[in-house]
């Protein structure tokens, strides 16, 4: 079963804050819920932090706009994509909640099916952060693995192993395979066949 994707609901009003958890409930989402900002930001701030969050602007302690702010400064963090619920409805109210770094804003009463939607969206987005981030993480250990190549590389006078960071002696081939994509055949040159296997050597060329 695919996993179901987890909303965090900060809303202090417990009849909206449990309809809410109803409706996401019944359109397949887990939803976890904060009756005040502080409880909310605790929740974000953990380890399994949901990847959406619907997040009033008024609330006790942190209110939704602190919220968006706190999330936005922390940087590097996992993307959590807010929708700010208000009952506000100025443009300059929309702006200052998207400029504090809310994703989307909804005015209450809302309708479902609107909120809904938005969510979806903020699905894809969220998605596709996830992937950008994996993607990245990617060519950061392929520029490593490069690095490492690119290094001198102690390798052993007589014998060809190599010495690794941890003061490990490896195999020339062992040590590629394991830093690098590359694997290894073993066959004979025809100097080796003529040193090695001299009955052989006038056999069929050895690759």
């Amino acid at each position: 079963m695919p996993r179901r994707t987890r909303v965090l609901v900060v809303e202090d009003d417990p009849v909206s804050r449990r309809l809410l958890e109803l409706r996401l409930a019944s359109a397949g989402y887990d939803a976890v819920v904060a009756d005040d900002g502080d409880r909310g930001w605790e929740i974000l701030e953990s380890v399994e932090a949901p990847e959406l969050a619907v997040v009033d602007w008024m609330l006790p302690g942190l209110d939704g706009i602190e919220i968006c702010r706190r999330l936005r400064l922390r940087g590097s963090r996992r993307y959590v994509y807010v929708i700010l619920l208000t009952s506000r409805e100025l443009k300059a109210d929309v702006v200052a909640g998207l400029e504090a770094g809310a994703d989307d804003y909804v005015i209450k009463p809302f309708h479902w099916g609107e909120l809904q939607s938005r969510l979806r969206t903020g699905e894809r987005i969220v998605r596709l952060e996830s992937r950008l981030a994996a993607k990245v993480e990617e060519l950061e250990e392929a520029l490593l693995q490069v690095k490492r190549l690119e290094g001198l590389l102690p390798i052993c006078m007589h014998c060809k192993r190599i010495r690794d960071d941890a003061n490990t002696w490896h195999s020339i081939e062992s040590y590629i395979e394991r830093h690098s994509e590359a694997s290894f055949t073993h066959s004979l040159c025809r100097k080796c066949l003529r040193e090695h296997y001299p009955a052989y050597a006038d056999d069929e060329p050895v690759s």
